[in-house]
C-alpha cells in the first residue's frame, strides 16, 4: 500500500507532501470492478498484465515542473515520467471493452493520508481466510480513528467525473476528502494543468 510507503519517505525528506497527489485509480462502475494495467510486477504475462480491483499510484509534481509516477508494483523506471507511464500501463490507444473503460478518482496526497483507512478486509474470503499474504505494515487508520473507508474511495460512476479541467476542479483536489473523478483521457491534462 503507497500510503505506508509515502508516510516513510516524507518523514525521510525524500519526498515533500506538497507536491504529491495521489491518484487512487479506476474503480471501474461497471460490473467487471476491474482495472487492466499492463508492466505489473504481480503479472504472469510477457506484457505485465494484471486485473486489479484497484490500484494507488502517487504523482509528483516536481520543482523542475517535471511529473513523475510512484508505482510501487510497477515493473517499470521507479518513478516513470507520468506521459511515459500512462502510455505503457494504461495504453489509452488500447480498446477496452466498455466495462473496462477507466476513471481516476484524484485526492491530494495531504488529505488522503490524513482521511483513508483500509483494515484489510477487501483481502479476505467470506470465511475470514487471507486471498493473499497481507502487508507487513500496520492496517491504515484515518486520523479521526475510522479503520475503513476503502469503499468510498472506490465508489467512483462515469456520471461523477468533471467534464473540464479548470481551476475549480483543482481547488477541489485540495480540499474534498474524496477528491474528483477524471476520465482517463484527462490524466495528463489535469497533472500539466496544476501549477
Amino acid at each position: 500500500m503507497p500510503t505506508f510507503f509515502v508516510r516513510t519517505y516524507v518523514q525521510m525528506g525524500w519526498l515533500n507532501l506538497m507536491d504529491l497527489t495521489f491518484i487512487s485509480s479506476s474503480f471501474p462502475t461497471t460490473r467487471s470492478r476491474h482495472i487492466a494495467l499492463w508492466h505489473q510486477k504481480a503479472s504472469k504475462f510477457t506484457d505485465g498484465l494484471v486485473l486489479w480491483d484497484y490500484h494507488v499510484i502517487c504523482v509528483q509534481r516536481k520543482t523542475d515542473s517535471s511529473i513523475v509516477v510512484w508505482d510501487l508494483d510497477s515493473a517499470l523506471q521507479f518513478p516513470s515520467p507520468l506521459a511515459f507511464y500512462v502510455s505503457e500501463t494504461t495504453r489509452p490507444w488500447f480498446q477496452l471493452f466498455p466495462e473496462y473503460q477507466r476513471f481516476f478518482r484524484i485526492v491530494h496526497a495531504s488529505i488522503f493520508l490524513r482521511h483513508f483507512a483500509s483494515d484489510r478486509r477487501h483481502m479476505k474470503e467470506p470465511d475470514g481466510t487471507w486471498q493473499a499474504q497481507p502487508p507487513a505494515n500496520d492496517p491504515i487508520v484515518a486520523e479521526d480513528g475510522t479503520v475503513h473507508n476503502l469503499n468510498e474511495y472506490m465508489d467512483i460512476k462515469a456520471a461523477d467525473a468533471v467534464e473540464n479541467v479548470d481551476d475549480g476542479v483543482i481547488n477541489t483536489v485540495h480540499s474534498e476528502k474524496l477528491g474528483i473523478i477524471i476520465k482517463q483521457d484527462q490524466l495528463e491534462k489535469f497533472f500539466t494543468h496544476v501549477t
